[in-house]
């Protein structure tokens, strides 16, 4: 049997079809938030996605699970993770609908042709505040600061590889939504749809989840948000069926 995994990475079961996943425990693992991410993202039978930002390539991999797309992309900058993403994929049998790409966001337009992927989705790095890091230029880093990359990057990237009536999805924090809109409007991804996430009932949003279209009108509908726990160490039922599990009767 191969061991697809080095002496520094475990294997994880996503519990989705079977599929697993390499990652780095000391390194920058992935969270709920992909997994929200690409329940939300909607992909018709045969479209191409191109999944920006793609770390451990867990996106991809539950896409390829859960939706009819076609192919999917990943595009990732550090070389470890791109590697260690292109690992999960063989281990999974999944190289006929995924393929990961080390490069730069920044640099789109000198990888993929211009209006290339009907559906672009990413969880980009989240904050912008540097102070305190010790080291800019760590993995966790780079995954969770905009050191490498801003968000103007990632939404500029999305709209060069996206056609007219081209979707984007995006996972971010609340805090930034008025910038979030700004710049989507400014490369012509109107926002369309958008939906919160909260801890409990009674806290407020740590996250949001966004649709956007190349080119739409302007109008977006407010799901209701998505509540994470009933109480602490327990699941709603809405995030057990995300997982594909069953609520434990109590």
């Amino acid at each position: 049997m191969i061991n697809y995994a080095r002496e520094d990475e475990r294997i994880d079961d996503l519990q989705c079809k079977g599929y697993h996943i390499i990652q780095k425990p000391k390194g920058f693992c992935f969270g709920v938030d992909a997994v929200l991410l690409s329940h939300f993202a909607k992909v018709k039978k045969g479209q191409n996605v191109l999944d920006l930002c793609t770390g451990s390539g867990v996106i991809p991999i539950l896409m390829a699970a859960n939706t009819q797309g076609d192919h999917f992309t990943g595009l990732e900058l550090q070389a470890e993770y791109a590697d260690m993403a292109a690992r999960s994929v063989a281990m999974n049998g999944l190289e006929e609908r995924i393929d990961i790409q080390c490069g730069d966001v920044k640099k789109v337009r000198e990888l993929y042709q211009p209006a290339s992927f009907p559906v672009v989705t990413v969880n980009p790095p989240y904050m912008t505040d540097h102070h305190g890091l010790q080291n800019l230029y760590e993995p966790k880093t780079i995954a969770r600061h905009e050191v490498m990359l801003e968000l103007e990057d990632v939404v500029a990237a999305a709209s060069y590889v996206l056609p007219e009536s081209g979707s984007f999805y995006m996972i971010h924090k609340p805090f930034r939504l008025a910038e979030i809109f700004q710049v989507m409007k400014q490369y012509r991804i109107e926002p369309k749809r958008m939906r919160l996430i909260q801890p409990y009932v009674d806290k407020e949003p740590t996250m949001v989840m966004i649709e956007g279209l190349k080119g739409g009108r302007p109008r977006i509908t407010i799901e209701p948000s998505l509540i994470m726990y009933d109480k602490p160490g327990v699941y709603t039922e809405e995030i057990y069926q995300i997982y594909h599990k069953e609520k434990p009767q109590l």
